[in-house]
């Protein structure tokens, strides 16, 4: 990605990455997957293997995303409910 992230987008997607993965609670470090690309704050804590994995991942099958009954929706809700430090349980 080519684009520039400033100071504050920076500080974000780190914090973002230190997160368990929002869909199977994975400790992390995670990587940010961003439901719409360029938009910093769209990002989702997610592990390797529900992000790129060819069977369980978003770019993939998603079938870790099935057994959760997750959608890209609910896993942001996960990861900001993480970074403002509450809790509640996912939809199911």
């Amino acid at each position: 990605m080519l684009n520039k992230l400033n100071k504050t987008e920076r500080a974000h997607l780190a914090r973002v990455r230190a997160l368990p993965c929002s869909v199977c609670d994975t400790p992390g470090p995670s990587e940010a997957h961003h439901v719409n690309q360029g938009q910093q704050y769209t990002a989702i804590a997610l592990c390797t293997d529900c992000h790129r994995g060819a069977f369980n991942g978003l770019h993939g099958q998603r079938r870790m995303w099935a057994v959760k009954r997750m959608d890209e929706w609910a896993a942001l809700d996960v990861t900001v409910q993480r970074l403002m430090n509450t809790t509640s349980e996912r939809p199911q």
